[in-house]
Order: structure tokens, then sequence, then C-alpha cells
């Protein structure tokens, strides 16, 4: 029998997790013979406690949303020696447990957790910061900036599409500079997107059929700030169509170095702190990851 640890945000989505953690605990005691459990109160809690414990279990669970899965993964990679990771979905969009095929109701994923079905899976690094969904720099980022809080808690994953259509309207493209081993790039550009896991913001949008253990990132630039481009963008990957649209480029690349002119506003798995320029490294067979139905 082993150790495992819950890092839990009490604030997560619908607080769902928080009122029923003393059963998730009870449920993961079927399968390990100690599970510690820790209740964030702040942001940065989370991966200080990780980074204490890492050595002393087996598994680490973060409960809670796309955030709080964000703050462990950055403290666990830099790891040398990284316990297995399991995620129990407590956010708006979940977007990597849906990835990686864990159910929505977390009650369900407790059971695939003990289930303990393990996967290698890649991660991204860019800079001091590590992503498991995407990374982007343009209209992505000023769509997910102007995403008012209370419109978010009231609508959810439709929040993000509200924004688009907002943010749109008075955006302006920039010059971006893309070298890889793989494509270069030199022109005008509204965003580009670096794809880790198929989902954003909720859906299968952008990249459906990623593989998350091949070692490549799939990369989009839309090149004008147009509503009718990220529609046509959703719909070809929704239909696995090659887009139509000359202002629609796909890649795969297992690296790349990026630069912006006036420079951007970083956004990496919904956090922005960082501006361009930057170099992306994809880790392959990274971290390993308790799945569900996978691959989905």
């Amino acid at each position: 029998m082993k150790k495992a640890a819950i890092i839990l945000n009490p604030y997560a989505g619908n607080k769902q997790l928080v009122d029923n953690i003393d059963y998730v605990v009870k449920k993961i005691e079927e399968g390990y013979s100690e599970v510690i459990l820790h209740k964030t109160k702040e942001e940065g809690d989370g991966g200080r406690f990780l980074a204490e414990i890492a050595d002393d279990v087996d598994l680490i669970i973060g409960a809670g949303g796309d955030g709080t899965i964000h703050e462990l993964v950055n403290a666990l990679c830099p790891l040398e020696n990284r316990p297995t990771f399991a995620i129990l979905p407590g956010g708006t969009c979940n977007d990597f447990s849906r990835a990686i095929g864990m159910d929505q109701d977390p009650f369900k994923a407790v059971d695939q957790i003990l289930e303990n079905r393990i996967e290698k899976l890649d991660v991204g690094h860019c800079s001091t910061n590590y992503f498991l969904n995407f990374w982007g720099i343009g209209l992505i980022t000023q769509v997910s900036a102007n995403i008012d809080s209370q419109v978010k808690d009231r609508f959810g994953r439709l929040s993000y599409y509200l924004s688009t259509a907002q943010t749109v309207k008075n955006y302006e493209s920039f010059h971006l500079e893309i070298d890889s081993p793989d494509f270069n790039y030199s022109g005008d550009a509204s965003m580009l997107i670096v794809g880790n896991g198929p989902f954003t913001g909720g859906i299968r949008a952008f990249f459906p059929d990623t593989d998350i253990q091949d070692g490549k990132f799939d990369i989009l630039i839309v090149k004008e700030p147009s509503l009718r481009l990220i529609l046509d963008a959703v719909q070809s990957k929704l239909l696995n169509t090659t887009p139509a649209n000359k202002d629609l480029l796909y890649y795969k690349t297992s690296s790349l170095s990026v630069t912006a002119t006036p420079d951007q506003l970083i956004d990496c798995d919904g956090e922005r702190n960082a501006r361009t320029p930057a170099t992306l490294e994809n880790l392959k067979n990274y971290l390993s990851v308790i799945v569900g139905q996978f691959p989905v």
C-alpha cells in the first residue's frame, strides 16, 4: 500500500469537491495506506505544499480547476523525482482532465484514480513555466483577460466565446517571427496558439486530434483579427478538414522560438505573467499521470 496526497482548492468551481471531501478521502484510502489532505488558502499554497511532501508520497492528486492544476504542475515538473500525478476536476473548463479522459463528475473520477491506469504524457516548457494545455499570444490572451469574473461564474465556458466576439472587434494584428526545426514564419498575425492538449476553453476546438504522447506541439497561426477566421479554424478542426482559408496556418513541431513586434503578453494555461520573446520545448513523456478513458 502506498501514500497519497490530495491538494484541494476549496474555492474551485461550485465547491462540490470541498463539500464532499470526506467522501473523497475515504475512497482514496481504499487504495492507499495513508492519505494526506491539504486545503489551499491563497495562491502558491498548493505548490509549496507539493514541494514539501513530494519525496514522501507516491501519488499527488490535484483537486480543483485549471489554475490549481497549473500551479501544481509547475511545482512538480522541476523535481528530479516526480511522484505520479492525478486530477479531480473541479473548475469551469477542466481542460487537461478532459484531455486525459477523466470523468467530469469528480466522484466518478475518484474511481478512475483508484484504477491506477498510468501514462507518461508530454509537458510544454517555456522559460520557467510548464504547461499542459496551451501557450498563446495575441487574440487568445486578450479574450482571456477580458472575461468578466461574474460572467464566467454565470455562463461558464460560454463566457470565452462571448468575450471573443467582443474582443475581436477592436483588435489589431502584430508582426510575428517563428523559428523551428519544422517550419519558419515571418509576417502579420492576430493570434498564435501552441497546443499540447486538445481542449481550449472546455471544447475540442483548434486541436481535436492532438497526441499528448508524440513529443510535438500543434501550432495555429491566425493572420487577421477576424471572428470569421476564428470560426473557420474551429469548424475545420471539428470536421477534421484542412482549412480552406489562406489566413489560417497549421504546423507541428517539437520546439520553437517566438518573437513579436510589438512584444506580446503570453497566456500560458490561463496564467498571464510574461511577455515575448520566448522559446518553447515539448518535453516528451515527461510526467506520469493517472488517466481515464485514454486516448479520447
